[in-house]
């Protein structure tokens, strides 16, 4: 049966080579959720002997001040036979026999990334363990908590170190091992008091007392191991390891091992506690738990994949795939680019809010606004329409009416409605280039290209204006022409009208009267009020003609124009993409196929070992009996997978299936239905679809439903 801790160890190194190691918000990360453990001490606790008495090789690079400066993530395999090797996963072809050469490469490899400094870094090195005298575990190995900086080290040194082991502890899916020395105050530990911030309750805190053997005569560590002085839920392991005059002497580690065993089995304070005692009962002890920690957390590590496995693939969507270097791939790109924005735009004009409806207002509240507000009863009043009358009569007085007066109060009324028709073509002018601007911005599949978003925009700005231009000439021309030809109509029923009011002989032979004058100033307003109910419906007409028409017709067919005449180099210009959102696609894309080969690996070694609870039981809510009539061979975990169990003839064991079994896989079906009742099969794993095939086929061939089919 292959190791859960394996297969840990493979997703671990999959997150390093793709840039997951924890502690990046803007991704989310697969190795905070992985079981690990992690080694907490300070740098004179012991931690580097503890770790190579787990292993039995002397590995680790030694020295004062800060030794390790990155995270070393130490993977042991267990094998049969053969002789011990490492590698590297920066150098995964090369073996090293040679265990003073790992030292260095540990050395060197720490260097290349935080150079010949003393700063620290949290990018992890993997280094995997082969031999046959370690247990299947994983531990990684933090920098020593200190409280001084060193000649060379910045001040904030110490809060660094603490918040990247911090950042490893307060995982909830970390195992911490607290190492502190034998010959001080437990209360002192730093390891013990970073672990009960992070884990209080003492529920995933292995405690390891060193040194025990160089504590004062007289005085034992009795209380700590048996949990009395500070509890803890997991044991307290005691071990004794090389002192320096032993690593002086290249004392190997079968030696040391074999002094721990004596040391405690002769102790007169450890000896009952002999058998729990040791690096080989702490490795032993820690790879039993740390398996059985990831057998409980696959279920819950499986659906955070499957969840962020469909969120990350949620954002790949929008962020839109690369843009491929053929010309004409990319003038097909960026022609579909621009039918996307039309379409955008098009939805806003025809639309209400922000703009069918504004642009509405404009001619129904703004227009007949602004032609209220316009002077005309100062214009018609009798003081200037006495004045214009004459000055139009000149040096001869006018026969029966003053023609030239009317024509010039008239004309000078009309002008007024120029004013109202032009800030009704520049109200529509803004809206539309507001509109384009909302929808430039709106139109997520442009969002990746801002060059050619700019583009865009400007070539879209550019035909509004033109629109302007030729929507303000014909509104102008339609008060113009209101202007250059009169309605006679209009003034040939005035007569009559004036004759029924009084004697209009009278007053035209008194071209000053007061009454005459109201009378033309009457019948010009008259007159202008008819003209401006003619403009206050035409006027609109123009800047939907001219304007809002052609927007939605024709916006884009000079940018279409001068697109087709542009070279490969020009359109890769205009398809270049922010920094930003091609950083981002590459990320997720990394972190989408660590997410994707960690739920393959999950599923490969869940199959093999036959672990039900690390698998999605299809069958969740069926009972036991049920699950075995569809798969005999099934066992308390899936021994065999549907994919890969055997069919052979005359063993297929019985098939019945009930009713409410169906009802079950109804159920599952619905939810892999989206609210429109479509089947969204692409919801189902493959192996629940073979097994959802295999149930009702079971069912169908049931003798309930054959005698069912045959009454």
């Amino acid at each position: 049966m292959e190791s859960l801790i394996g297969l840990v160890n493979r997703i671990q190194r999959a997150c390093t080579v793709l840039g997951d190691y924890g502690g990046d918000n803007a991704l989310p990360t697969l190795w905070e959720s992985l079981p690990s453990v992690v080694v907490v001490g300070g740098q004179s606790s012991g931690k580097s002997s503890v770790l190579e008495s787990i292993v039995g090789r002397d590995f680790l690079p030694r020295g004062s001040g800060i030794v390790t400066r990155r995270p070393l993530v130490l993977q042991l395999h267990k094998t049969d036979d053969g002789s011990d090797y490492a590698e590297f996963l920066h150098h995964p072809r090369r073996r090293f026999a040679d265990f003073a050469a790992v030292r260095k490469e540990i050395a060197d490899e720490t260097d290349r990334v935080t150079g010949r400094s003393k700063m620290i870094s949290p990018v992890p090195i993997h280094l995997s363990i082969y031999s046959p005298n370690v247990v299947n575990l994983t531990l990684i190995d933090l920098p020593g908590l200190t409280k001084v900086a060193v000649e060379g080290q910045p001040d904030s040194i110490v809060h660094d170190i603490e918040n990247m082991v911090r950042s490893y502890v307060e995982k909830p899916n970390s195992i911490i091992l607290a190492i502190s020395p034998a010959n001080q105050d437990i209360a002192t530990s730093d390891a013990i008091k970073l672990a009960r911030e992070v884990d209080p309750a003492g529920e995933r805190t292995w405690g390891v007392l060193t040194k025990l053997d160089l504590m004062d005569r007289g005085t034992n560590a009795l209380d700590v191991l048996e949990g009395r002085s500070y509890r803890l839920q997991l044991p307290w392991i005691g071990v004794v390891n090389r002192s320096q005059a032993d690593i002086n002497k290249n004392v190997d580690m079968i030696a040391a091992r074999r002094r721990e065993r004596e040391y405690f089995q002769s102790s007169q304070d450890y000896g009952h506690l002999a058998g729990k005692m040791g690096s080989e009962y702490l490795a032993k002890m820690l790879s039993k738990h740390l398996e059985a920690v990831i057998k409980s957390r696959i279920p819950s590590i499986l659906a955070l994949i499957n969840k962020t496995i469909d969120e990350l693939e949620g954002e790949m969507s929008h962020l839109g795939k690369p843009i491929a270097v053929d010309a004409g791939v990319q003038l097909y790109t960026i022609l579909e680019l621009c039918r996307a924005f039309d379409h955008v735009f098009k939805d806003h004009l025809d639309g209400g809010r922000p703009g069918g409806e504004r642009i509405y207002g404009v001619f129904d509240n703004q227009l007949p606004a602004a032609l209220k507000k316009l002077p005309f009863d100062k214009h018609l009043s009798m003081q200037n329409v006495r004045k214009v009358v004459t000055e139009a009569d000149g040096y001869q007085p006018h026969l029966i009416a003053p023609e030239q007066g009317y024509r010039r109060l008239i004309e000078s009324s009309i002008a007024y409605f120029k004013g109202p028709a032009e800030a009704v073509v520049d109200a529509v002018h803004f809206i539309l280039r507001d509109l384009v601007r909302k929808s430039v911005s709106e139109t997520q599949e442009l969002k990746r290209f801002p060059t050619l978003q700019a583009e865009l925009a400007a070539a879209a700005t550019k035909a509004l204006e033109a629109y302007r231009e030729d929507s303000r000439k014909t509104a102008l021309k339609l008060v113009e022409m209101e202007a250059s030809y009169l309605t006679v109509d209009f003034f040939r029923k005035l007569p009559q009208e004036m004759e029924k009011g009084g004697n209009a002989g009278a007053a035209s032979m008194d071209r000053y009267t007061d009454a005459h004058l109201r009378r033309i100033g009457s019948n010009v307003s008259a007159y202008v009020g008819m003209v401006m109910d003619i403009l206050r419906n035409s006027i609109p007409k123009a800047a939907v003609h001219c304007q809002v028409r052609e927007a939605k017709r024709s916006l884009l067919d000079t940018f279409y124009t001068n697109i087709g005449k542009k070279e490969g180099r020009q359109l890769s210009v205009l398809l270049d993409e922010d920094p930003a959102t091609m950083e981002r696609r590459l990320a997720c894309g990394k972190r989408l196929e660590l997410y994707k080969n960690a739920r393959d690996e999950i599923d490969s070694v869940a199959w093999a070992n036959g672990d039900s609870q690390a698998k999605p039981n299809l069958f969740g809510d069926l009972p036991h009996s049920r699950q075995m009539e569809i798969y005999p061979d099934r066992g308390d975990g899936y021994s065999q997978s549907p994919r890969h169990a055997r069919r052979s003839s005359g063993q297929t064991g019985r098939q019945t299936f009930a009713e409410d079994d169906i009802q079950v896989l109804g159920q599952m079906i619905e939810q892999a239905s989206d609210s429109t009742g479509q089947r969204r099969w692409k919801t189902l794993t493959s192996e629940q679809m073979r097994t959802l095939g295999n149930a009702i086929g079971a069912y169908k061939n049931s003798p309930r439903t054959s005698r069912r089919s045959s009454s």
